[in-house]
């Protein structure tokens, strides 16, 4: 339901989307289309184009680089213009197809951050300045990516941020549906680049999504899928074309009986990720106590170094980190009295899907499948949706291809 007797719905246009006068046309066309069907079109925009391009983001924060002594606000306030240029060039294509936009920064339209310069958090949206203008049948053109704290300073969001933007908006309009607009067709059962069977999901659940997300899918920003999931809220992820084609639509799970217990673990994930450029610690020795144990984690943890793919043994502890984060790990652990075996050039690679909880013999299969690859797995871990496989980073195509075919997901294997 939209706000009051409007039907609203939220429409970003990432940077790929608005970066030539031929896909901006696209776009424009898109929001007339929706607006024929009876709905209220609020528009969120990213920054154009990707690093190189005048005004991207990257290209942005090259101006001040690393070493430039600007504050964390500063560069907040630098790296926000990127998207009030794109939405006040998309406002003007929609003026010129005699429609009447409103260009709005984050802040005047309503978002409200914390002080975390960089990577802010919302705190509230007030929509009565969307609304405003809704009711005078304009239409809102957003700058995503930002918002404002509550001392005035701009603030942005982190990587992907417009996509949070359009859900918050989204979700402070009761709208019916935010669609996210990008260069692929939606949400792929794995990257097209790495199984070439990949397939375009058609439903999924916010959970399937958040974890396809946050082990390394880049459709969609795992935060909008956070906020969106808190009222339901559909999301839709589409490619940019004129004609209508596959998409992605993200919703609350559809719960069927299963009275006979006949999910098949072959048919039960609904997507394979991989995240690279990992490397793999083995830390152990006579002197691996608890109390070291316990001061390694707070070491990494101060010197903001984010582990993953955990396995504590009273022997040893195993953890997989970025690749470019080893120097400062091997840093902050110099002190302590342990061996500490490095293997760069890993990869974590995982199956998703909210049938796997409950479900014997997906781990089964995940080993099967692997072993019979010929891809060694070196640490695992898992979830109630996700199970990840640790392989070495030449492994992880092969192993992303074999697991795609083996659970069935592009017609490539057995039948789902």
């Amino acid at each position: 339901m939209g706000v009051g007797r409007l039907r609203v719905i939220v429409q970003k246009f990432g940077g790929t989307s608005l970066a030539t006068p031929a896909s901006r046309q696209i776009a424009v066309q898109l929001v007339r289309r929706a607006q024929a069907e009876g709905f209220s079109v609020v528009v969120v925009v990213s920054a154009m184009g990707r690093r190189g391009d005048p005004y991207a983001t990257d290209t942005l924060l090259d101006l001040v680089g690393p070493d430039l002594p600007v504050s964390a606000a500063e560069r907040d306030r630098l790296l926000s213009v990127g998207e009030l240029i794109s939405a006040v060039v998309m406002s003007g294509e929609l003026r010129r197809h005699q429609l009447e936009p409103v260009v709005m920064s984050g802040g005047e339209a309503g978002i409200v951050t914390d002080s975390d310069h960089g990577q802010a958090h919302i705190i509230s949206v007030d929509p009565r300045p969307l609304l405003t203008a809704l009711n005078a049948a304009r239409v809102p053109v957003v700058a995503g990516f930002q918002g404002v704290a509550k001392d005035g300073q701009v603030t942005t969001l982190g990587r992907g941020g417009s996509d949070t933007s359009a859900a918050a908006l989204g979700v402070a309009l009761a709208a019916e549906r935010v669609e996210i607009y990008t260069d692929v067709p939606g949400v792929m059962s794995a990257d097209p680049r790495q199984v070439p069977a990949a397939r375009v999901v058609e439903r999924a659940d916010y959970e399937e999504v958040f974890q396809l997300a946050s082990l390394g899918a880049k459709v969609i920003h795992p935060r909008a899928i956070e906020v969106a999931r808190q009222t339901a809220t559909p999301l839709e992820v589409r490619q940019l074309t004129s004609e209508p084609g596959p998409f992605t639509r993200i919703g609350p799970t559809v719960e069927t009986a299963d009275v006979w217990q006949n999910r098949r673990p072959e048919s039960s994930v609904v997507g394979v990720s991989v995240v690279g450029d990992l490397t793999h610690l083995r830390v152990g020795g006579a002197n691996l106590t608890a109390q070291a144990i316990r001061r390694l984690f707070a070491r990494l943890a101060a010197a903001k170094v984010s582990v993953d793919m955990i396995n504590v043994f009273p022997e040893q502890v195993a953890v997989a980190i970025r690749q470019q984060d080893w120097p400062t790990a091997q840093d902050a652990l110099a002190e302590e009295a342990l061996s500490i075996e490095c293997r760069s050039n890993t990869a974590k690679v995982s199956v998703v899907g909210t049938a796997i909880h409950g479900l014997p013999g997906v781990m089964s299969l995940v080993v099967e499948t692997l072993v019979q690859a010929e891809v060694p797995i070196l640490a695992t871990s898992d979830s109630h949706q996700s199970i990840s496989c640790l392989v070495p980073a030449e492994g992880a195509t092969t192993a992303a291809s074999a697991l795609h075919r083996a659970f069935g997901l592009g017609g490539d294997g057995p039948a789902t």
